[in-house]
């Protein structure tokens, strides 16, 4: 007599087989979006990221660079993106946080359309003076601009950039004036220094480092809850005499909302593994960044506080793009 089945008992004996024709995930090469140019302080996280942490998923992560907008053309191909956790981007504090109170009619909402994975790094701003300007403190600097309104400039990477939105920020918190000079990137806005066309800049502590050290650029302040390891001997801007300027560039690791929750928690896992590696980490701090290789929860409610923080900033000194 034939065996006869039911439908229940046929279902539990083909459930293996089924479980196991699905692909691992991933199957096939990460696709990471750098919304900026390559050789940029971005670029160079995103592909150290890469290195260590395809590895740990079995597939490659291939670096795709997609400028524009001040990371807004990148970061909206991934938003508008398939939510399978294949595409990914390494956003950073102005494409992520602060493009949606700058850029009118934005095309992504970053809290409807992005999904954080992880918070990876983050970077504090240095204040650095030009070599000609004779001043030897924070205060000094404070001080001459409230006697002098408007008599000294800053530079910056660009509106709406977070060396523009910590100098904004400085001048809020002690009530100054001074003169906003944009440049296109952060080399464009050293080489004005060393020149002696703008008096100051707050610019990333990596990028600074070498001129610091040097003694070709002077540094003031440090935005940062604590002194930095690559710079020990220089104050915070709390300790200068200034709370309340922290300000850190931060780069998060995200993906298109809707990623199911087990590929986010891989996704996350390989992030966290990869910044746990002594080599990996090494090779950030020695750039002056600050390892967090966060989870996803907590970039979530990070990233919000820090769209808040920056849109009230943007809007009080009426910050606009270009």
């Amino acid at each position: 007599m034939p065996c006869r089945l039911g439908r229940r008992a046929l279902a539990a004996l083909l459930l293996p087989a089924a479980a196991a024709a699905q692909p691992v995930f991933p199957d096939r090469p990460v696709r990471l979006v750098v919304p900026f140019p390559p050789g940029g302080p971005v670029d160079n996280a995103a592909r150290l990221l890469a290195q260590a942490m395809g590895p740990l998923l079995g597939q490659p992560m291939v670096i795709e660079n997609r400028s524009g907008a001040g990371g807004a053309v990148g970061i909206d191909s991934v938003a508008k993106s398939s939510p399978d956790g294949l595409t990914l981007a390494l956003g950073s504090t102005g494409a992520v946080a602060v493009n949606a109170s700058l850029i009118p009619n934005l095309a992504y909402d970053p809290r409807r359309d992005l999904l954080p994975i992880g918070l990876v790094t983050g970077v504090p701003s240095l204040l650095v003076l030009r070599p000609g300007l004779a001043l030897d403190s924070l205060a000094v600097l404070l001080d001459q601009a409230r006697r002098k309104p408007g008599g000294l400039t800053f530079g910056s990477t660009g509106p709406g950039g977070t060396p523009h939105l910590a100098a904004e920020l400085m001048k809020l918190r002690a009530g100054i004036d001074m003169v906003h000079v944009a440049y296109r990137g952060a080399a464009p806005a050293i080489t004005a220094l060393l020149a002696n066309e703008v008096d100051c800049a707050f610019l990333d502590l990596g990028v600074l480092l070498p001129y610091v050290r040097e003694g070709r650029l002077r540094p003031l302040g440090l935005t940062a809850a604590e002194r930095s390891p690559a710079l020990p001997a220089v104050p915070t801007m709390a300790e200068a005499g200034l709370p309340g300027v922290e300000v850190e560039n931060w780069y998060a690791l995200i993906g298109p909302a809707g990623i199911p929750p087990d590929r986010v928690a891989r996704l996350a896992g390989a992030m966290q593994g990869a910044m746990a590696q002594p080599e990996t980490a090494r090779r950030y701090t020695d750039q002056g960044m600050r390892i967090i290789a966060s989870g996803p929860e907590p970039a979530a409610s990070f990233i919000r506080a820090e769209m808040e923080k920056w849109a009230e900033v943007v809007k009080r000194a009426d910050i606009r793009p270009d």
